[in-house]
């Protein structure tokens, strides 16, 4: 007779720990949110001095996106990519590209200096430089004993 042993909470216990994993990833300061019609991939990196992301936008030029960050620190990235006009005298066998409009919104940190944000657009790739502030030296106030 063989003896099998059940642990039913083995898997909670690993989805947990990576859920765990992604909430600590979250407070580093950037969350997002997804909307519109398709959804660029990007990256979000860091070091001591910035934070970068990197937008994937194959066929779109800077004219087709507009950025914003609004009084509550929210980064919204907006733009429509279109399909070029000769596409419509064409019958396609196959046709795996998506156009249509998108929206990326971005909670940002305080630790961001948000007057300072750049961004330029090359081959296809919307980069961003968030450069990070140094946050206030704690106030120390001495007391005197009476």
């Amino acid at each position: 007779m063989t003896l099998v042993r059940i642990n039913p909470w083995k898997n909670f216990e690993r989805a947990a720990r990576r859920i765990n994993e992604f909430a600590g990833e979250l407070e580093k300061g950037i969350s997002f949110e997804v909307g519109g019609g398709f959804s660029p991939k990007s990256d979000i990196i860091e070091d001591e001095k910035n934070y970068y992301l990197h937008i994937e936008l194959p066929g779109m030029s800077k004219e087709d996106v507009k950025i914003s960050v609004n009084e509550e620190r929210v980064m919204t990235i907006k733009g429509e990519k279109r399909p070029h006009p000769d596409r419509e005298n064409h019958s396609f066998l196959r046709t795996e590209r998506v156009f249509g409009s998108f929206s990326r919104a971005f909670v940002l940190p305080e630790n961001l200096d948000i007057e300072k944000i750049s961004a330029k657009c090359n081959d296809g790739v919307l980069e961003l430089s968030l450069p990070k502030v140094e946050p206030p030296a704690p106030k120390e106030i001495e007391i005197n004993i009476v």
